[in-house]
């Protein structure tokens, strides 16, 4: 079982890079453009939120043998932080200020986790404290391909959401589901298992709709979808990035 469990955690870790890594296209043209064009910021910066509180969560003082859970979150804060500061650099100077305040409101919200469960709170406690908290972002996080699965049902096109992304979705849910389930943490089992299901949701339309030219009179999704879509853009732009990761034209 011990075996198990660290092998799907390796999984998970790989799985979970490539979609961590998947932005990076949208920020080489950033950074060749010199501007953010239409780009949203704020997904990046609730991301990185999430991925503080879920390495913190794997903390071996917070909860026992997660040790993977905080390498490959501990990677994707690292990464996440990049993509903020790149985007506060070639941002519009409203939208620098925006951004950097919610980056600061950010690391307040962590720096508050970290220390309450430090000093105010221990065993069960502190685990339950970190563990629910990093649960609720990671339900966000995976929540955000909703509106462009709705698109899919609507549009009768795959257009914006990409297969190989979807399955990458699946196979890092079903990897970290499993991985709780092994060892037997639902603050890990439970938002994946979650992940997991969306995953399976988005495969099925693909399948459904991949030989579908869909509707004409339907171009691209809202924008308005869950915070922590990555490389979001507002409804008049024509590119998008479905799933929270990286617009379809720019897929790998």
């Amino acid at each position: 079982m011990e075996v198990l469990h660290f092998v799907f955690g390796v999984f998970g870790n790989a799985t979970a890079l490539f979609l961590f890594l998947s932005p990076t296209i949208t920020f080489k043209r950033i950074i060749r453009s010199k501007s953010t064009e239409q780009f949203s910021g704020i997904p990046y910066v609730m991301t990185l939120l999430n991925c503080l509180l879920s390495a913190w969560y794997g903390l071996p003082f917070v909860s026992k043998n997660n040790i993977l859970v905080s390498t490959i979150n501990g990677t994707g804060a690292a990464i996440e932080s990049i993509y903020v500061l790149i985007f506060i650099i070639y941002a519009p100077k409203k939208e620098k200020a925006k951004i950097f305040g919610l980056f600061t409101f950010v690391l307040t919200v962590f720096t508050a986790v970290a220390l309450i469960s430090l000093f105010a709170l221990h065993g069960n406690g502190r685990k339950l404290f970190c563990g629910l908290a990093a649960t609720i972002f990671s339900i966000i996080m995976y929540a955000s391909p909703l509106s462009i699965m709705r698109l899919v049902i609507k549009s009768k096109s795959v257009e914006f959401m990409p297969f190989f992304l979807s399955l990458f979705v699946f196979l890092c849910g079903t990897s970290w589901f499993i991985y709780g389930l092994l060892g037997r943490d639902a603050f890990v089992a439970v938002p994946n298992g979650f992940g997991c299901g969306l995953g399976t949701m988005q495969l099925i339309l693909y399948f459904i709709y991949r030989n579908n030219k869909g509707s004409q009179e339907i171009k691209k999704p809202s924008g308005n979808g869950t915070s922590i879509e990555i490389g979001e853009k507002k409804p008049h732009q024509d590119k998008q990035h479905p799933n929270g990761k990286v617009p379809q034209d720019e897929q790998v």
